[in-house]
């Protein structure tokens, strides 16, 4: 799988997120059923593009880099299946904060 990941390279601005899992219990052991958990609005960064260009052809760079654990939109993204595992790819402006740990 780590092989497939370092092949996994986005384009220009693009970072893939994989999303933390949902809770499925509570503290206290109750199991929350798969229709009343949240979307999980956080996630970290697996793979990064080179970054964007300017009309003068410089590359910025992204302010993300693989690691970093960062705070997702509601919606948005594209679903990306890699090794029957499920990664969304943001372009880095959709990210709304970078989460230090």
């Amino acid at each position: 799988m780590a092989n497939a990941l370092k092949r996994f390279i986005p384009m220009f601005d693009r970072v893939l997120i994989e999303r933390a899992e949902a809770m499925t219990k509570t503290r206290g052991g109750i199991v929350i059923p798969e229709k009343a958990q949240q979307k999980v609005l956080k996630g970290m960064v697996v793979a990064v593009g080179p970054g964007s260009r300017t009309e003068k052809g410089d590359l910025v760079p992204l302010a993300v880099k693989v690691g970093d654990h960062v705070l997702l939109p509601e919606y948005g993204g594209t679903k990306v299946e890699i090794e029957e595992k499920e990664y969304h790819l943001f372009r880095e402006s959709d990210l709304l904060a970078k989460i230090e740990q």
